[in-house]
């Protein structure tokens, strides 16, 4: 754990993560309670906290000169290739997901975008990862209480409106997540060399691309997929 850290920015975060984790062990529960899928990825969710956690804490992200970097063959690939199985072989089982909690779901980014602003107040990431910097990921999260009003308002769904919505989140998730990488301290590092992005290395922040993210970046596909196929 990062030393000298108020404790208020660890207990926040570890709240956001644990609620984002539950929201979508829900939205997987409404695409199918019973399902070999289902049962999988709620076996699965908690054993990678508690995976990444147990790594980040014996100090193995801290190593930075391997190349892939650790965070990413270990922590970041497996959840792309995850995203990639359940895409080809479940889903029968997004298309029973929920729209509306598949957006309320990225309220859970206005959390995560303050504690990303203590984060480079007290010297763990850089500036450019803050929305100070070049991050305007908190728009999506403010944003998805009022996609919801305005769209889930009447019987018919305004797709036009959800998939723009969904696109837009997509690009700042990108753009956040291409600026991150090259910030973390490894031989693939292009920016912020006087205030790298670190405090993803350590517990609990290691969920922030581990688990966090490839979550609102699967809900963000899904929506897509259910929208573009006409499966709302």
């Amino acid at each position: 754990m990062i030393e000298n850290l108020p404790l208020y920015i660890v207990v926040i975060f570890i709240t956001t993560t644990l609620l984002t984790v539950g929201i979508f062990q829900n939205i997987v529960k409404r695409g199918s309670y019973t399902s070999r899928t289902a049962n999988f990825l709620n076996f699965i969710l908690p054993f990678w906290l508690i995976l990444q956690a147990t790594l980040a804490v014996t100090g193995f992200y801290q190593f930075t000169d391997s190349l892939p970097p650790r965070i990413v063959a270990i922590g970041i690939l497996p959840t792309l290739i995850l995203i990639a199985v359940l895409f080809i072989f479940s889903r029968d089982i997004i298309d029973k997901f929920p729209l509306k909690t598949l957006t309320l779901i990225h309220i859970v980014r206005i959390p995560v975008e303050l504690v990303l602003y203590w984060l480079f107040q007290n010297g763990q990431i850089p500036q450019v990862m803050t929305f100070e910097g070049r991050n305007f990921d908190i728009l999506v999260g403010i944003t998805a209480p009022l996609v919801v009003w305005f769209v889930f308002r009447n019987d018919k769904i305004n797709s036009k409106i959800l998939i723009g919505w969904n696109l837009f989140g997509l690009i700042l998730l990108f753009n956040i997540v291409s600026h991150a990488a090259l910030a973390i301290p490894s031989p693939l590092q292009q920016i912020s060399f006087e205030q790298p992005n670190r405090a993803v290395l350590f517990f609990p922040f290691i969920w922030l691309p581990t688990t966090i993210v490839p979550i609102v970046f699967f809900c963000h596909l899904s929506s897509l997929y259910k929208l573009l196929q006409n499966k709302q």
